[in-house]
């Protein structure tokens, strides 16, 4: 297992790389170059500069998330096959230096939603992102757009890029013609367009799930539970066809097993990378982000570490979405102190389930 933590880059991100380095047990990151909009190539230079400017801090910079899919290729249009080339160049670029998975998803539009970024935890005063279906009765994707553009504290938030929302309305209308079969043949597309370029270049792709963890605004979405997965590992069969099991955004819906789906997919060998985080239920489709403690929140993350442990040990690993506590102010779910802790908390899990298996040895 190793331990990283996302950081979007300098000037783009509250914390620093001394920061990151300083945390107990961290190996690396799952970087960002979140100024790169869907389609464009990540050229060579750029990918080089990011990673050699990761590893003078003493980290390594193996994974890479949001290398964003074309909406073009998501909806089928004609031109998605110049933007899967220019997404094959970015692969081959970050092959280059060093990269061996890039972390991405396949959601329509919205990457992930919610409807307070900031909501408070009376029980202690902290905040965290917060969501209620309920509250989604009055709101249209464009309320939604412009209350979390106004709730990011000046950050950039992925997935929530002005470029990308600039067409919502237009985007949606299209997508009123797009049932489930018919993405999940462009998702097909787009796989068969990308995987021998990633075989070729020892690169793995992981799917991250839909946050959260049902249909949004009547979208078509694919990657919400055990079965949907099955369904896109089994779109093109090879290794480098993978998830990223993130366990908030599955666990969002409490129906999904958290550690059985860790150990269907590890078992398999399709679980390329994880987002480790805690979720607390607030009633039907209600929930809000917990620190990554187990008694904080409904998953059990004992069992959770424990199925990685058993059957995808070798995994990348990161604490997600954590609170915002001791006053800090920063990009809404990334902040240093609660991800820090969790960090802590998991290594420690992890200390103790290896110590306990090696007893039985």
């Amino acid at each position: 297992m190793k331990m990283t933590f996302r950081w979007y880059g300098e000037g783009r991100d509250s914390i620093s790389l001394k920061q990151i380095r300083q945390i107990p047990g961290m190996s690396g990151l799952m970087g960002v170059l979140d100024e790169k909009a869907a389609g464009e190539i990540w050229t060579y230079e750029e990918c080089k500069a990011y990673v050699d400017h990761v590893h003078a801090a003493g980290l390594e910079c193996e994974v890479i998330e949001s290398v964003n899919v074309h909406e073009d290729i998501k909806m089928g249009l004609p031109t998605r096959d110049l933007y899967i080339a220019n997404y094959c160049e970015t692969v081959r670029n970050l092959a280059k230096v060093g990269v061996k998975v890039i972390i991405y998803n396949f959601m329509p539009i919205l990457d992930w939603l919610r409807t307070d970024l900031a909501r408070e935890i009376p029980e202690d005063g902290s905040n965290s992102l917060y969501y209620d279906e309920a509250d989604m009765a009055n709101l249209s994707p464009m309320d939604i757009v412009r209350n979390t553009a106004n709730q990011c504290n000046g950050f950039s938030l992925p997935g929530w890029e002005p470029k990308r929302l600039a067409e919502l309305e237009k985007t949606l209308e299209i997508y009123k013609s797009i049932d489930v079969p018919k993405l999940l043949e462009n998702y097909k597309y787009f796989l068969e367009g990308i995987i021998p370029t990633c075989e070729e270049c020892g690169v793995v792709m992981a799917c991250h799930p839909d946050d959260p963890a049902w249909p949004i605004f009547g979208l078509p979405r694919l990657a919400h539970d055990q079965e949907g997965y099955d369904k896109i590992v089994k779109l093109v069969d090879s290794p480098s066809n993978t998830i990223c099991l993130c366990t908030g955004s599955l666990g969002s819906n409490p129906d999904n097993d958290i550690p059985a789906i860790i150990r269907h997919f590890g078992q398999m060998g399709r679980i390329g990378a994880m987002h480790v985080r805690n979720v607390k239920y607030l009633g039907y489709r209600k929930f809000r982000e917990a620190s990554h403690l187990s008694s904080d929140g409904d998953l059990d993350m004992y069992a959770i570490m424990k199925a990685i442990y058993e059957t995808c040990p070798n995994t990348y690993i990161r604490p997600d979405h954590g609170r915002m506590i001791w006053d800090e102010v920063g990009r809404p779910g990334y902040g240093l102190y609660d991800r820090a802790l969790g960090v802590t908390y998991l290594n420690g899990l992890w200390e103790a389930i290896d110590k306990e298996a090696k007893t039985k040895e």
